[in-house]
This record gives C-alpha cells, sequence and structure tokens, in this order.
C-alpha cells in the first residue's frame, strides 16, 4: 500500500520568524558608523534568510511534485451522488474535494451518479486503475456483492460514507453512516408529540431503495400502520428534487383533499412543497395550518424554522472527510480498524426551540 507523503512548512516557518527584527528608536544622527556597519550585516543576514527560507519553499514543493510523480500519494477513487441533488450533497461533495487533495498526501478522483449501475461501472473502472481505496456513497443499497468482491480480490479497501448498503461486512472496511432509520423515527416521534387530532399526511419521498428514503419512511409507515389517526393523503417520490415535490402538492391542493402535514425527505422538497402551499395561499409553519418538515439542516432551511415558516427539520451531517480519512490512517499504519459502523452524531430541531446559534453551528 502506498504512503502518504507530506510535505513540511516547518523550515519555511522557522526561517520567517528568524527574518523578524524589533529594536529600540535611537536617534540615526548620534549613532556611531560602527553601528551603521551592523546594520548593514544585519540587512546581509536577513537577506541570506530570506533566501534559505525561499529555497526550502521550493524544497517542499519539490518533495510534493516528486511524491506524485513517484506514485507515494495514496489515491482513491471517490463514488457519490450528484452534488447538484441537494445542498446537504454540495456540502458533502465539497467536504470530500477539500480533504482528499495532494497536500493531504492523496490523489482522488470522482464520479457521480443517481443512478446504481452507473455507479457500480464507475467502481469496476476505478478498480481496473489500481486505486489504494474505493470511497462509496451508494444510490441504491443493493446490488453491490459482486463489484465489493472484485474490488478486495484486486486489493483496493472499500470504505462506504454516508450511506449503508446491503453486503457482507467483510467486503469492506468500514462506514462511516448517518443512522437513517434513527433520523425517521426521531422525526416521526417529533410529529406525534404535536398531539394532532388527526394526522393527514403528504409523504414526499426521495430516491426510491436509497438507505435514506428507506430510513426516512420506514418510521412514517410503521406508524401510520399502527394509528388509526395517522393517514398517508398521497405518498410519491419527488427524487429530492423540488420542483417535482411542488407538483406533488399541487396536484393534492387541485384535488381538494384535506392534510395538515407535509413530510418531505429532504429540505429542497419541504421547499418545493412550501412553493406550492405559497402559490395557493395555505398557511404553514407555527400557528399556519400545515406542518412543515424537512430533513438535511440547510442554514436556510433552518433559518425557514427560525422564522416560523417550518416546524421540523432532521439533521443530516454531510462532513465525513476527517472520519474516512482517520479510517485509512489506521489501516496505512497496519493496524486493525476498531469500529466497523462509525453513526454521524446528529439530532432533530424544532421551530419553537431552535436558537440563531444552532443555525450558525448546524446550518450547511
Amino acid at each position: 500500500m502506498k504512503k502518504k507523503v507530506v510535505a513540511s512548512l516547518l523550515t519555511v516557518a522557522m526561517a520567517a520568524t528568524m527574518i523578524v527584527g524589533c529594536g529600540s528608536q535611537a536617534d540615526t544622527a548620534d549613532a556611531p558608523a560602527d553601528d551603521a556597519a551592523a546594520t548593514d550585516d544585519a540587512a546581509a543576514d536577513d537577506a541570506a534568510a530570506d533566501d534559505a527560507a525561499a529555497d526550502d519553499a521550493a524544497t517542499d514543493d519539490a518533495a510534493a511534485d516528486d511524491a506524485a510523480a513517484s506514485g507515494d500519494l495514496i489515491t482513491v477513487g471517490i463514488i457519490n451522488n450528484d452534488p447538484n441533488e441537494s445542498g446537504y450533497r454540495t456540502a458533502n461533495d465539497k467536504d470530500l474535494k477539500d480533504f482528499f487533495t495532494e497536500e493531504n498526501g492523496y490523489q482522488a478522483s470522482f464520479a457521480y451518479s443517481l443512478k446504481n449501475d452507473e455507479q457500480i461501472a464507475a467502481a469496476q473502472k476505478f478498480i481496473t486503475d489500481g486505486v489504494d481505496y474505493l470511497l462509496l456513497s451508494a444510490a441504491d443499497t443493493a446490488g453491490w456483492d459482486s463489484v465489493l468482491q472484485d474490488a478486495q480480490d484486486a486489493g483496493t479497501r472499500v470504505i462506504l460514507f454516508d450511506r449503508t448498503i446491503d453486503a457482507p461486512e467483510d467486503l469492506y472496511e468500514a462506514s462511516i453512516v448517518s443512522d437513517m432509520d434513527k433520523e425517521g423515527q426521531t422525526a416521526v416521534d417529533w410529529l406525534a408529540s404535536q398531539n394532532l387530532d388527526e394526522y393527514n399526511i403528504i409523504h414526499i419521498q426521495g430516491v426510491m431503495g436509497s438507505a435514506a428514503q428507506k430510513g426516512r419512511s420506514g418510521a412514517l409507515d410503521e406508524k401510520v400502520a399502527a394509528e388509526s389517526n395517522w393517514n398517508i393523503v398521497t405518498q410519491q417520490t419527488a427524487e429530492w428534487n423540488a420542483e417535482k415535490a411542488q407538483q406533488i402538492v399541487q396536484s393534492v391542493i387541485d384535488s381538494g383533499k384535506s392534510f395538515n402535514v407535509i413530510y418531505a425527505e429532504n429540505d429542497d422538497m419541504a421547499k418545493g412543497a412550501v412553493a406550492a402551499l405559497d402559490k395557493a395561499n395555505i398557511s404553514h409553519g407555527v400557528d399556519g395550518d400545515v406542518i412543515i418538515m424537512g430533513f438535511d439542516c440547510n442554514k436556510w432551511a433552518l433559518q425557514e424554522l427560525l422564522d416560523g415558516n417550518w416546524n421540523y427539520d432532521g439533521q443530516c451531517n454531510p462532513f465525513q472527510a476527517a472520519y474516512i480519512d482517520g479510517i485509512i490512517k489506521t489501516i496505512e499504519s497496519g493496524s486493525e480498524v476498531s469500529e466497523k459502523v462509525v453513526i454521524m452524531d446528529e439530532k432533530g430541531f424544532d421551530a419553537s426551540t431552535i436558537t440563531q446559534e444552532d443555525v450558525d453551528t448546524y446550518g450547511i
């Protein structure tokens, strides 16, 4: 396995420190000639220090270039969903790109798709290319056994992020994921705590078969099946898309069916749903006629809670790169990974209790 090379800037920092001078404010008219000579010597020393710092910086740059040329960087192939899918995904993609850089010892390649077959094809190519690590956020939980076995046979180590898959655990090193089932359960528990006489719910789902959709749908489906006063007015996928969500809600409005809850499985779809309500002059949020629920905790979505326009937003933490790096460092050191599954710490936010500090701290 290739070893991580990180160029040190310590020498540059020391040289920079050396050239910082301090002295008294002496009267130059009274300064003796030997003081002037000393000043000239100091200037020469400073110039030499500057040259040394420049040489050290050039050496560091050359070392980084040599590492890339010699193949000492750790190579990773990163397969993710479309970064334009949602604010969450944009933040997740940026986090990975900011972290997996040559400066941090990595040579990274990226592939994107919302379709499982396209992701599998990308994985096969990365394996053929001989990457050291395959990082995967799967579009669907099923269908990965064969390609992960190919990765294992080729010596490519697999780390899952963001989403789980239905595959034997010995085919991947670790998974750094959100607990989607818990996200769904936390949201449904919050909704139950609102103590409505009757729940008539527009349920807008994400991409069907994804871990996020299955987890966020599962808890609601179970609650509706168990409670006679919980009803699904419509249950459709908008595939994480705001415009499709708006069309779904508009269709329900046009049908004349009664509803008082919109349970959207991400913030963008909640935003689209609210657009349909606003167009029809239907009130929503705190003290409104319709409860609005979303997931992901985009900063603008949490602001909607703070402003009272929405009621609930479930957190989904996109910042996983540092966790993945920790797993890779453990493997590269020859140690065993202590935790097969790392669950991101997440919570739900209520419009009645959210603060500006929450928006600033947790908004993505």
